[in-house]
């Protein structure tokens, strides 16, 4: 009977669980495409402002399949990746003490979508060891609803899980304001003692790769931006 029992839990925790992650990655998938329009369309009306100044400093799109694409913004590219995959929250994260989770928790499962961002001369020289940074991640949940995690600066934390849905106004906000925040991200000179030696060998190997490692914060932790 134990067994029985057992099989019939392990089945059903299957079967609900497997729905459940479904559901959630179908929805992460819709807002990432519906991101990708908001993108474009973004693009689109930046330029037609920006190109009666200077046509070289229009914004471009580029898309990378089904899970990524970029937008280059001056000297700057902002990567959106979907994650494949659906998360659990740790015990610690603040999303459980909301009552919307705590009522239900399959209301924290979520998907993700990271925002990187790079320096355009990164990707344009092939440049390997160069840093990029993570400014934002959406997750969104089984109801479309999201939060925002990203640096202090971005100004678009949000952190109320059962208020807030992924619409066109609030996707646009998020795309702005990532912007607005790797724009005014500047890079800044590594510490002397960080470059202060160097072999032969990797000058040669430097010179021959253009791989000189470069960063907006090179040297630096991320955290210290966030004083």
């Amino acid at each position: 009977m134990n067994i029985l029992n057992t099989k019939a839990a392990i089945l059903s925790t299957i079967m609900d669980k497997a729905s459940l992650k479904q559901v959630v990655y179908k929805n992460t998938k819709e807002i990432f495409e519906e991101l990708r329009t908001v993108v474009k369309n973004l693009i689109e009306e930046y330029n037609s402002e920006l190109g009666e100044v200077d046509e070289n400093i229009l914004l471009s799109f580029e898309d990378k399949g089904e899970f990524e694409y970029q937008i280059k913004i001056a000297s700057d590219i902002l990567v959106f990746s979907l994650h494949t995959n659906v998360f659990q929250f740790n015990r610690d994260h603040n999303v459980w003490k909301q009552a919307y989770v705590k009522t239900d928790p399959d209301n924290a499962y979520s998907g993700i979508i990271n925002v990187y961002n790079f320096l355009a001369d990164s990707f344009k020289y092939t440049r390997y060891e160069d840093l990029g940074y993570l400014v934002a991640r959406i997750f969104i949940n089984r109801e479309k609803h999201y939060i925002v995690e990203g640096k202090r600066q971005l100004g678009l934390l949000q952190t109320d899980l059962s208020v807030s849905t992924a619409d066109h106004d609030n996707l646009r906000n998020i795309v702005e304001t990532a912007i607005n925040y790797s724009l005014n991200f500047d890079l800044l000179v590594p510490p002397y003692d960080n470059v202060k030696i160097m072999s032969v060998g990797q000058m040669f190997e430097k010179i021959q790769n253009a791989r000189i490692p470069t960063g907006k914060r090179l040297g630096f932790q991320f955290k210290s931006d966030d004083v």
